[in-house]
């Protein structure tokens, strides 16, 4: 199957202060922007921030592997080494995880390193990275 990058648009309380962990801290590259938004380029796919007037708001959990996993929330599948890699940055910068680096499904086919943290405005971010790439969808 042929992949192509996708298009999420997300709300933010305040763009400077969504720009830059998205920026500095994750790494993307910023493309168009405006008053009232910017895209970032998100490990090859577009992540448009919108400035909005209103409140985020709180988002629901699931428990997942005894975990509250924030039923909202968008990232990225990252080769084992890049998630090694931001994993280890992030907890560098002190970065406050909802759910720390751990490893989930463990010795299933869905094996997977994961890890959750929130931006700036609450929108919760999920980064993962499985042990057989061929298992994304695998039940």
């Amino acid at each position: 199957m042929e992949h192509f990058p996708f298009h999420l648009a997300f709300p933010v309380r305040d763009l400077q202060a969504t720009r830059d962990p998205y920026e500095g801290l994750l790494g993307c590259t910023i493309g168009r922007m405006d008053a009232r938004w910017i895209d970032f380029n998100f490990w090859g796919h577009q992540l448009t921030a919108h400035l909005v007037d209103e409140p985020v708001g709180d988002v629901p959990v699931n428990i997942v592997d005894g975990h509250q996993v924030p039923v909202r929330h968008f990232g990225c599948i990252l080769p084992r080494e890049a998630w090694h890699q931001l994993a280890d940055k992030l907890q560098a910068e002190g970065i406050s995880f909802i759910i720390a680096p751990y490893l989930h499904f463990e010795g299933q086919a869905g094996e997977q390193a994961t890890m959750f943290l929130l931006d700036p405005s609450g929108n919760a971010l999920e980064f993962k990275s499985f042990k057989n790439p061929e298992n994304v969808l695998a039940k």
